[in-house]
């Protein structure tokens, strides 16, 4: 096979001396001028080292580049606990309407009364799916969400004269859940999972007292398992003061069917690129909105968008709630991705959501079973969104390892599921299908997983096979970071 340069090089090593892709006339800005504008021991002499390339030559070498990619457009991708769902593309192009792409956070109020309108009935929505009424559009990302919502419950008991300390979150907890505790100024204890991979009731009974702030906790739970003694654990939490905060990443499970404020949540995340939609890419853009009960309303970040109703019809403003945390972001959110967000609502309603959980629980099921006599699932009868297989017989029968798997799977054409987390299941491999793939291709993945174990592990061993890079050194690549490029 021919080995495409123009994708694999860099553009260092594509230039040319004398290429351009552009030729600018002479400076027209006389002598004496320039040095009065820029001192003289300021400007180079030299031409800056950029590599010296046509026009052509810099968008052949993108656009091959970026046929490389692995994406929801062109790739399925089980990534488990990141909802790797299709971004419907109705979407983007509504929110790139003139109108709504052109408004500046900066005008006034009076002429983006339609977008403040589109914000706030956001808001309306976010509340009541998750039962609870507050809601901040302002956090950019679902860890920022979190330590948001950890800073308000902060402010919560400061104003109340109350010293509590302490944030508890199980062992199968995402990791930002410590992070974002940390950061907000918490002491972090985490409580080991029973065997079949729920909370501990007894780890968290001998935690409680009354320097307990919150337990952070997801539901489902990262196993994919939905924590059936939820209102026990969040009553045990309120009858010594302290506050429940839920993980919204799995809620692409339980849309429709049950809200975290009725199950005794007084605080949450959204993951908007997760459960509504907005596109993942390169860590972002995000959006991480957050909902809180009544009494947390107050320390909700400003400003948060408020309606009055008057004689001339609604209108719609920009308010500091009275005891804010203060501002979070610049402006009032990542407004294209919470506009995003609004689409998708307003385009499947309450209805269609439920059908989106619906057939996201049936997937996970669908696949799970699929690949049962494979890769064993060790908590759990059923899953809902996804669920946690482990790779740990066929590394001790042939060899073949978690890794092994999911990077064999390149060459079929499918991104790999999370693999190695949680840490409770040996060899984990989290998958994810999403409700929006079909059956077709939930089958082709279990028979690429069942030819990939069918190999050998010599082969698997040096997989991927087909892609430019097959597997690099990846401890020392987070170790001995290359940031620049000599010749």
């Amino acid at each position: 096979m021919m080995r495409n340069r123009q994708a694999t090089n860099l553009l260092f090593e594509l230039s040319e001396p004398g290429r351009r892709a552009a030729i600018y006339p002479a400076c027209d800005v006389p002598h004496r001028t320039m040095n009065e504008l820029l001192p003289s021991h300021q400007l180079t002499t030299q031409s800056p080292p950029l590599p010296e390339l046509t026009e052509p030559d810099v968008i052949r070498h993108f656009t091959n580049l970026s046929t490389l990619n692995m994406s929801v457009d062109t790739h399925f991708y089980p990534l488990g606990s990141c909802t790797m769902k299709y971004n419907p593309k109705r979407h983007e192009r509504l929110c790139s309407l003139p109108g709504i792409v052109d408004l500046h956070p900066y005008q006034d109020e009076a002429s983006q009364q339609g977008m403040l309108a589109a914000l706030y009935e956001l808001q309306q929505m976010l509340g009541e799916i998750a039962g609870l009424p507050a809601v901040s559009l302002q956090p950019a990302a679902g860890a920022h969400g979190e330590m948001t919502a950890l800073l308000c419950a902060a402010a919560y008991f400061h104003d109340r004269g109350e010293k509590r300390t302490k944030v508890l979150f199980p062992a199968s907890a995402h990791g930002t859940n410590p992070a974002s505790a940390a950061i907000a100024g918490f002491e972090c204890i985490q409580l080991k999972d029973t065997p079949n991979g729920l909370v501990n009731l007894d780890e968290l009974k001998a935690q409680l007292d009354e320097n307990t702030a919150v337990f952070m906790i997801t539901n489902p739970n990262t196993l994919g398992i939905f924590e059936r003694d939820i209102p026990k654990i969040s009553q045990m939490l309120h009858d010594v003061g302290g506050l429940v905060y839920i993980d919204g990443a799995n809620m692409n499970a339980i849309l429709g069917i049950t809200r975290p404020g009725d199950f005794g949540g007084d605080m949450m995340h959204y993951n908007v690129h997760k459960t509504f939609t907005g596109p993942h890419g390169s860590g972002g853009p995000g959006a991480g909105p957050i909902a809180v009960r009544d009494f947390l309303a107050d320390y909700l970040p400003g400003p948060v968008v408020t309606k009055t109703e008057s004689s001339e019809g609604a209108r719609y403003g920009l308010n500091t709630p009275p005891k804010s945390v203060g501002r979070v972001r610049s402006h009032f959110g990542n407004v294209g991705i919470l506009l995003r967000g609004y689409c998708y609502l307003r385009t499947l309603g309450a209805a269609g959501l439920k059908a989106v959980s619906e057939q996201a629980v049936l997937n996970a099921n669908y696949l799970r079973e699929k690949l049962l006599d494979l890769l064993p699932v060790p908590h759990g009868e059923r899953c809902m969104h996804e669920f946690v297989a482990s790779a740990e017989k066929p590394k001790n029968e042939k060899g073949i390892s978690a890794l092994d798997i999911a990077k064999r799977l390149l060459d079929f054409g499918f991104y790999a599921p999370t693999v190695y987390f949680p840490l409770v299941v040996p060899e984990a491999m989290m998958v994810e299908p999403t409700e929006t793939e079909s059956k077709a291709t939930l089958d082709a993945f279990a028979d690429a997983i069942r030819e990939i174990l069918g190999e050998s592990s010599e082969f698997l061993h040096d997989a991927p096979h087909a892609t430019p890079v097959s597997r690099p050194n990846e401890v020392q690549a987070g170790r001995q970071l290359v940031l620049s490029w000599k010749p």
